[in-house]
């Protein structure tokens, strides 16, 4: 398997993984989404925001867009931290503007040859205002591990808030789904 198959894949669990935390989060009452928990971005709701704006964000900086901030995932004290502005006030807006992101970053992933990921990318922090960069493949990779990090801690707020049911997140769980069951 290619460097490149490879880096398709784990994108393709990142976005099975979004759905089903999703679904996961859909089957709570909607107050859970706001309860506060020690761990993450502080909440259900800022978690998936942060998951989502942090893909928008690095496909962006793909595309060349060097400084993309998604307004309401700011850093505290920033303005435009207030939970709801960027456009994206509930799950179902939150599932549309997710949707058309993933479809983007298909079309980007779909487009990539094995020597663009060697190729540089660069991005303004919105931390320290500096300007970084580094190799494609290691954007494409960061995309999926912080996704993977981020996804565990929202399980676990998930379990926490009382889910009747929480996601796998396990690659090889997509791997097992996509073969028919057999018997020994």
């Amino acid at each position: 398997m290619s460097s490149l198959a490879v880096v398709r894949r784990l994108h393709d669990h990142r976005m099975w993984v979004n759905h089903k935390l999703l679904d996961a989060v859909e089957s709570l009452p909607p107050a859970a989404l706001r309860t506060q928990h020690p761990i993450g971005q502080g909440n259900l709701w800022r978690s998936l925001m942060h998951m989502y704006a942090a893909e928008w964000s690095w496909l962006e900086a793909l595309g060349g867009n060097e400084s993309p901030v998604l307004p309401g995932d700011r850093p505290d004290g920033l303005p435009g931290n207030q939970e709801g502005e960027g456009g994206v006030k509930s799950l179902a807006e939150l599932r549309v503007a997710w949707a058309k992101v993933d479809e983007a970053w298909k079309e980007c992933l779909a487009s990539l040859t094995e020597s663009d990921l060697e190729t540089p990318v660069y991005k303004v922090s919105s931390l320290q205002q500096t300007r970084q960069g580094c190799r494609r493949i290691d954007v494409l990779l960061h995309v999926c591990t912080h996704a993977h990090y981020t996804a565990a801690q929202t399980i676990n707020m998930l379990r926490q808030s009382g889910a009747a049911s929480l996601p796998d997140p396990m690659l090889i769980s997509l791997a097992r789904a996509e073969f028919p069951a057999t018997s020994a």
